[in-house]
């Protein structure tokens, strides 16, 4: 198995009555935290791969949450590992074909 995670910001935010992430500007600036309006809807639409720690914190100073319910960790199948094509046995009666090219016609 494979670790992945849930990013729930999106869902935090709406059990917190917040259905748009311009309404976490303000809240994120009264803690001092200033990023862009499209900044902050990459955060709120996406799935960031990298998080300060301090707006970690303030995250979930404003949904009063814990960082657990804010990151959510998922097991997924490991992909499966495929043979290299250069290990796998070539049928013998598999044979190349030449192949004649025309011109069209004009």
């Amino acid at each position: 198995m494979a670790v992945d995670y849930e990013w729930r910001l999106r869902v935090l935010m709406a059990e917190n009555g917040m259905f748009k992430a311009t309404e976490l500007i303000p809240r994120l600036r009264e803690h001092g935290i200033r990023l862009s309006d499209s900044q902050v809807f990459r955060l709120v639409t996406g799935r960031p791969e990298r998080l300060n720690l301090r707006l970690l914190m303030v995250l979930r100073e404003i949904l009063g949450c814990q960082p657990g319910e804010l990151v959510r960790r998922t097991d997924v199948a490991a992909p499966a590992k495929e043979e290299p094509a250069s290990s796998r046995e070539i049928p013998k009666d598999l044979k190349p074909k030449h192949a004649r090219l025309k011109r069209p016609a004009r």
